[in-house]
């Protein structure tokens, strides 16, 4: 399987977490998990970070069941709606930035 993350890098607006983590849940997740052939989606909101490292609120990790079902997803109108409804989100709740990585995962590597 592999994973596309989507990191959500910077600060939520003073006293507006709640509110972000309410809208990511109804506004824009809907449109994540109906992404074609998506296996898992995990939305992950941040509670703690170690002492220096970045703030990132929300990290996001679809997995798919290979690197051609990515770029299907990426291309499709569902992705589309999801692009509109995040831009929409983060307007109204995040100063930052967000990069993306593609990771394959191994369990049990020796």
């Amino acid at each position: 399987m592999i994973t596309r993350y989507a990191f959500f890098e910077g600060l939520i607006n003073a006293g507006e977490t709640a509110n972000f983590r309410a809208a990511v849940s109804t506004e824009i997740l809907p449109h994540w998990k109906s992404f074609p052939s998506v296996i898992s989606v995990r939305v992950c909101f941040e509670n703690e970070r170690d002492e220096g490292a970045p703030q990132m609120p929300l990290i996001l990790a679809i997995t798919y069941p290979n690197r051609a079902s990515i770029d299907v997803a990426l291309a499709s109108p569902q992705r589309a709606k999801a692009v509109a409804a995040t831009e929409s989100v983060l307007t109204r709740f995040f100063q930052g930035r967000v990069y993306h990585h593609i990771t394959e995962a191994y369990e049990g590597v020796e």
